[in-house]
């Protein structure tokens, strides 16, 4: 039977990036000891008050058909909390909830690309963009970056590439896979080159409550920029809350109408439930929060201790985020052979660099989420392969 040209679109390097977790998934059902660090799903529990205002809206019968565009209480809370971390000055008619920052990612790009349009996209990019993009029969334009420079942008690097199809710059900020932030002088560079080619600007922002260094800007707050740029969000990584699937969309108010006629025809909305669970983590000033924040930075600074002396291996510490980049190239082989060779002989999953675009070739990715304890004991197996490979190349 035939399929639509569209199940080719949407499949690639970012679907196969998984093929390695799933291999670990399946060593671990074998009862084998894998440490898991190849997805970025946080190990910490939802804080309970979230759990308990979601088991309080379902025992009060919250669970019949929500409003398609979010709840009001949700999307006002999404609102004050964005003007108080950006200063942009928007309202709930400005925002749209989705189940996830995926499927916001999706919509939006579903609402501003045509076939043929050209989106650029800063590597090492997020596995799943190639598909968002293909399945809009847009072009994806890589952006390359440096890892010696910490995989940051550079705004020239952009404007050479923006040609007369080019449409939106789609950019996350910090960075997934590397962690990498822009600066407010990168985002005013990138700002003009949006005003002045009359570009979208598509701004991934789910790890911004995850910045160690420098100062999170949102790049609609800048002038002239609300009304070109859709900013995506979510509580998955900052609030441990991946499985609930709540993200959203800031945009301009007619942006946000057509979101709400592509989700009346896909999703329907999440379930109130969800939503106020959602409202309160956001209204609530929760101490676990913070606690998870300061544990991703102690993680982070004891991977790039742990790997930073060992022969072979060279860390990239991130901005924020919750992975660390290691260069494995000394080791001589690829990041994909390293990764499979660390899952099979070791005992540790990670995503090779190579899912993310060439400017990550050589680098695995590491998931900063599991405790220290066992951090420390995927490092120390990181560190033994590497010093394996280099005793085998030399011998």
């Amino acid at each position: 039977m035939r399929y639509s040209a569209l199940t080719q679109r949407i499949a690639g390097d970012g679907a196969a990036a998984w093929q390695i977790h799933d291999r670990a998934l399946q060593l671990r059902e074998q009862g084998v000891d894998v440490l898991l660090l190849s997805i970025g799903d946080p190990d910490f529990d939802t804080p309970q008050p979230i759990v308990q205002a979601a088991i309080a809206s379902l025992l009060a019968g919250e669970t019949h058909y929500p409003e398609v565009r979010g709840s009001r209480g949700l999307r006002d809370s999404i609102a004050r909390r964005h003007r108080q971390r950006s200063g942009q000055v928007v309202d709930a008619e400005h925002v749209i909830v989705f189940p996830g920052a995926q499927c916001a990612v999706y919509s939006v790009a579903q609402c501003l690309l045509d076939p043929g349009d050209e989106v650029i996209v800063a590597e090492p990019m997020y596995v799943t963009y190639e598909g968002v993009i293909g399945a809009c029969a847009a072009t994806v334009v890589p952006v390359p970056v440096r890892p010696q420079n910490g995989f940051r942008v550079d705004p020239a690097d952009v404007a050479a590439r923006i040609t007369a199809k080019t449409r939106a710059i789609l950019l996350n900020s910090p960075n997934n896979p590397s962690g990498a932030s822009l600066s407010l002088s990168n985002w005013q560079e990138l700002a003009a080159l949006c005003i002045r080619h009359d570009l979208w600007l598509i701004s991934d922002e789910v790890y911004s409550d995850l910045l160690f260094e420098g100062e999170h800007i949102s790049p609609a707050s800048l002038p002239g920029m609300a009304e070109r740029t859709a900013t995506i969000n979510s509580l998955s990584k900052s609030h441990a809350m991946s499985g609930w699937r709540v993200g959203w969309v800031i945009g301009p108010k007619p942006m946000a109408g057509h979101l709400v006629n592509l989700s009346l025809s896909m999703l329907f909305g999440i379930p109130d439930f969800v939503q106020n669970a959602a409202q309160l983590a956001l209204d609530r000033d929760l101490p676990e929060v913070a606690s998870m924040r300061e544990e991703y930075r102690q993680r982070r600074d004891l991977v790039c201790a742990s790997l930073g002396q060992c022969p072979g291996l060279r860390p990239i510490r991130p901005d924020g985020g919750m992975f660390v980049m290691v260069d494995v190239r000394q080791t001589g082989l690829s990041a994909q052979r390293f990764a499979e060779r660390l899952l099979e002989d070791y005992g540790v999953s990670v995503l090779a660099g190579e899912a993310f675009g060439p400017s990550a070739a050589g680098h695995i990715r590491i998931g900063l989420v599991v405790d220290q304890g066992k951090l420390a004991d995927a490092c120390r197996r990181i560190a033994l392969c590497a010093a394996d490979l280099l005793v085998a190349r030399r011998a």
